[in-house]
């Protein structure tokens, strides 16, 4: 994979996974469950870590949620399932950690929102009880700025000293050096009270593009914490992904980020683990890491009226996808292999030589034919109704010959 020179932050352990410190970026993702159904909250982890998140964070926001949790990390183990659990806490979450000591051993990292962890005096109150609890239990902090729900008493401060400057700045820099502000002096208390800065990671979330950006490049210019990195409610679909993609490439290609999140909306009965896949391919397509093989494809024209190379294209990302847990068990490599299915003669033979294995489909007029390429080379071509078996059967072949195989454990 391509190295991307930039920050190095402080390298900060959750549970078995590094962030930080030169580690590659971790994909993180989010249950929509309620917590309290254990069944169904740790099937959808389980999903979510099936599809490639490496951590996965859960709601803890009632007694029921917080006594669920010791119970999810349980069901996840017998299913043999190590991904950390990440406890999502706000408003009450000093009283639920204290109250429940099991919740508080099984989750491998707390996040804490520093504008509503408490309000006037209970505020710092409940933020060092949070961070004493942590430092109790040896679990890393992430500290998690949201715009929507800013520290208000920090706002009116950093507005009211902006009143006072020769030239103030706009409605829009008060709010990015508030964020920043609000993340910075947060994790300055939390290693007053205790914390360590090597378990404390940052984030500042906005769901404006250009705001993200700045507000990260801030961040990262004056602290060398672990940063995570979301765009907060980015949105249904396209939307969304367009709008995570063009905020989180930009800051990736800084060298800045060591957690990702894509806060998708899922469609109505879509399922949660997009966001996942959505999130491997940002990272993937700019080269920082490799999780499966991924399909060159060609976008189809005129000469390629039929849809056989689309549905073909759709099949084999489909395929190695779900292979892939698989080879990644027994095949060192395979991730990064390169395929492409294209439509038609004009690109078709030289892009399909430019991968490990291509397919050349024939466009209209062509004759009804597909050569195959592996490597550069034309091994076979490939005709008649099962094209589409015959090509991930090729594929299958091709991971057992190339990719070495693991020894057993």
């Amino acid at each position: 994979m391509t190295a991307v020179a930039g920050r190095l932050a402080r390298g900060c352990l959750i549970g078995q996974v590094r962030i930080g410190g030169g580690a590659p970026v971790v994909v993180q993702s989010m249950t929509n469950t309620d917590t309290a159904d254990v069944l169904a909250t740790a099937m959808q982890c389980a999903d979510l870590a099936r599809a490639g998140s490496e951590l996965v964070r859960i709601t803890v926001n009632t007694p029921e949620a917080a006594a669920a949790v010791p119970k999810i990390r349980d069901h996840l183990d017998k299913m043999g399932c190590a991904v950390p659990l990440i406890g999502d806490f706000h408003y009450n979450g000093h009283r639920l950690l204290t109250e429940h000591p099991a919740c508080a051993e099984a989750l491998a990292k707390y996040r804490i929102n520093p504008g509503n962890v408490g309000f006037g005096r209970k505020k710092d109150e409940q933020f060092a009880q949070m961070v004493e609890l942590a430092c109790k239990y040896d679990k890393p902090v992430r500290i998690g700025v949201n715009w929507g729900s800013l520290d208000q008493e920090l706002l009116a401060r950093i507005m009211d000293e902006n009143s006072r400057r020769p030239q103030p700045l706009d409605a829009t820099e008060v709010m990015r050096h508030a964020m920043v502000t609000s993340a910075l002096e947060s994790a300055a208390k939390a290693e007053e009270v205790g914390l360590a800065g090597d378990r404390i990671i940052l984030s500042c979330k906005v769901s404006s593009v250009q705001d993200l950006i700045a507000i990260y490049r801030e961040l990262a210019r004056r602290a060398d914490y672990a940063l995570h990195l979301g765009l907060t409610e980015a949105g249904m679909g396209s939307k969304g992904i367009v709008a995570s993609t063009a905020a989180l490439a930009v800051l990736l290609q800084e060298g800045i980020g060591d957690t990702i999140r894509i806060s998708l909306t899922p469609e109505p009965g879509g399922s949660r683990t997009q966001e996942v896949i959505v999130a491997q391919e940002i990272l993937q397509t700019m080269g920082l890491r490799a999780f499966t093989p991924m399909v060159a494809a060609c976008p189809g024209c005129g000469r390629t009226t039929s849809t056989l190379f689309q549905e073909l294209a759709g099949e084999v990302q489909d395929f190695v996808r779900a292979r892939m847990p698989e080879w990644k068990l027994h095949y060192d490599g395979a991730e990064n292999m390169t395929l492409a299915v294209m439509g038609c003669i004009v690109n078709g033979p030289g892009e399909s030589k430019h991968a490990n294995i291509g397919i050349s489909l024939p466009g209209t007029g062509e004759a009804p034919s597909a050569p195959v390429y592996e490597d550069g080379e034309k091994t076979v071509t490939l005709k008649g109704d099962n094209i589409a078996g015959e090509f991930k059967d090729i594929i299958e072949r091709y991971v057992r010959r190339t990719y070495k195989k693991k020894l057993p454990a």
